[in-house]
């Protein structure tokens, strides 16, 4: 994930992989280069009957790719529809994909020759992997709540942690801001950053906020909102609203503050992410100049600097019971600090092939981490040396969350929001906006989070580069 100090720069979209791209043709690749050895060898009457036989054998290839490709849309189009429509496995009255292209595999095929037959079955395995993963939805998602107002995207999420229905959002545009989730109002916007801001945290018990930025700094303000804040009243300047919803509430006012608590430094480039440690007396921040900081809340002074990576951090997370830390990195790693003892340890988690975008700690004992080589992998403390469960995606994946009760949330750069369990196992796909319509993120869906408690009946929020932030009721089918 790149975190630019201009509010302008987003995140470098990646170009989007055509799973559907036809294969090297098995003409072309066996038989082109037996043509010319058999041009030099045979008669002419045999080379031209040859010649027939290998167009022949061409053509019903090309019939199987095309039947192949459209049973790989059925599938995506049927997927969708039980996917948004919610309907019961037991219901849905699906065809046996598998079957279906046996058949049509076994009856094209009766004729061909062995390379062929091999060709095809390949085939017929990809379009057995999806099958195998088609499944009805486990969970029941809607949209609840849109929040509008940030004039970039933004970078992040975070709920409030002493059971206020608030939520924070750190922004492109400079400013992070709290928010009421029932009605969706801006309470109060935070201006004291003269960069991105790229990450905002709530203190446990107290009403500060901590974030970082593009600045090379991250800072801790006062989260005092006033709930009375009457309509149209403006304290120092109003929230611009973007084009969307500007006809909605354009003579909706937010309170401004400036001034941080304290400022907190000890980095020579953009902060990605800063976090409460432990007992909120010490955060630590992560940033592009590949350190980890450990700093005191009180003095605001810099305890210990942790070096290690090899390349920029793209985040940092804490343990919420112990003091552990983990701080991912674009170097493909993610490294698990430890503060229990006066000398901190560390160890190094490799599994990823490209860019760590979010590790987090779940309630249990284990780590989850997402990475732009499109993965997600679950991994046991008790053993680092490989995970315990893979989820493999279709994009690279940002800052993800896990719940309570272990549901992960992974957020993407193609849009989608798809809910893993700690297994592996598919949950749902969350929907999103397309040129047919209906709802969801139409840009990069860059941050996820999880509300402990249902907020005005919504336990997850996400944001994204469409400016949005949306609320969502997450549920099990069998609590319907």
């Amino acid at each position: 994930m790149s975190i630019n100090q201009t509010p302008s720069a987003g995140k470098s979209f990646k170009g989007k992989r055509n799973s559907m791209a036809r294969p090297q043709s098995a003409v072309d690749e066996v038989y082109g280069s037996l043509r010319s050895d058999l041009d030099d060898s045979l008669n002419p009457a045999y080379r031209i009957r040859l010649h027939n036989l290998f167009r022949q054998i061409e053509r019903e290839f090309e019939i199987l790719y095309q039947e192949n490709q459209s049973l790989h849309e059925k599938v995506e189009l049927l997927n969708e529809k039980v996917e948004r429509e919610g309907y019961d496995k037991q219901n849905f009255d699906c065809v046996d994909f598998d079957n279906n292209i046996a058949k049509v595999l076994s009856k094209k095929l009766s004729t061909s020759s062995t390379q062929k037959l091999k060709t095809a079955y390949k085939l017929k395995a990809q379009t057995s992997k999806i099958v195998s993963s088609f499944k009805a939805p486990h969970l029941n998602c809607s949209i609840v709540k849109e929040y509008l107002g940030h004039k970039d995207g933004i970078w992040e999420v975070s709920v409030a942690r002493l059971g206020q229905p608030i939520i924070g959002t750190a922004s492109a545009d400079h400013s992070a801001c709290i928010w009421s989730v029932d009605s969706g109002r801006c309470l109060l916007q935070y201006h004291g950053h003269s960069g991105s801001v790229n990450s905002v945290r709530f203190h446990p018990v107290k009403d500060l906020v901590l974030t970082s930025s593009g600045d090379c700094s991250a800072h801790i303000w006062q989260a005092v909102v006033n709930w009375d804040l009457p309509k149209g009243h403006s304290s120092e300047e109003e929230l611009e609203l973007g084009e969307d919803c500007e006809d909605q509430r354009a003579d909706t006012k937010a309170a401004t503050l400036r001034t941080p608590v304290c400022e907190l430094g000890g980095h020579m480039n953009a902060i990605s992410a800063a976090e409460w440690l432990t007992g909120a007396d010490q955060v630590i921040t992560a940033g592009w100049d590949r350190l980890a900081v450990l700093h005191d809340v009180e003095s605001g002074s810099t305890i210990t600097t942790l070096t290690g990576h090899d390349l920029e951090l793209t985040n940092t997370a804490t343990h919420p019971t112990q003091r552990l830390a983990v701080t991912s990195s674009r170097d493909s790693t993610f490294r698990l600090w430890d503060f229990r003892e006066s000398v901190q340890s560390v160890s190094v988690f490799q599994g990823h092939s490209e860019s760590v975008t979010s590790a987090v700690f779940t309630h249990e004992d284990k780590v989850v981490s997402g990475s732009d080589d499109r993965t997600v992998k679950v991994w046991d403390l008790r053993n680092m040396r490989s995970p315990v469960a893979t989820v493999r995606a279709d994009s690279a994946i940002n800052r993800l969350s896990v719940s309570t009760n272990g549901v992960i949330a992974i957020p993407h750069d193609n849009r989608h929001i798809r809910l893993f369990d700690l297994n592996g196992q598919r949950l749902a796909r969350l929907p999103r906006s397309s040129r047919q319509g209906g709802q969801g993120h139409n840009r990069m869906v860059s941050c996820v989070a999880w509300s402990n408690d249902h907020l005005n009946n919504i336990n997850l929020f996400t944001c994204g580069f469409d400016r949005r932030v949306l609320g969502w009721s997450v549920q099990s089918l069998k609590d319907l």
